[in-house]
């Protein structure tokens, strides 16, 4: 590209943020006119869940998997088939 495209194309985009900056302003002031709006008409589905479970930071206890298998490879004391 030429030093001319390059600017051409940076104009370009500036006057695209341009126009869209301008659309954000005109949605602002709209919102301001229509007045407040309360945390709950604004995210009716910032709901607060209930079947979350917390996973504490602690290692798990070593004796939950002396008698597991290794994932893909079997029980321990016999070979793959």
């Amino acid at each position: 590209m030429s030093q001319q495209e390059d600017l051409a194309a940076v104009q370009s985009r500036l006057d695209e943020l341009v126009r869209r900056v301008g659309q954000l302003e005109q949605t602002v002031d709209q919102l301001r006119a229509a007045g407040p709006v309360t945390a709950a008409a604004a995210a009716p589905a910032a709901k607060v869940r209930t079947d979350l479970v917390t996973i504490p930071d602690t290692p798990y206890d070593n004796a939950l998997w002396t008698d597991s298998d290794d994932e893909g490879l079997g029980v321990r004391d016999r070979h793959a088939p």
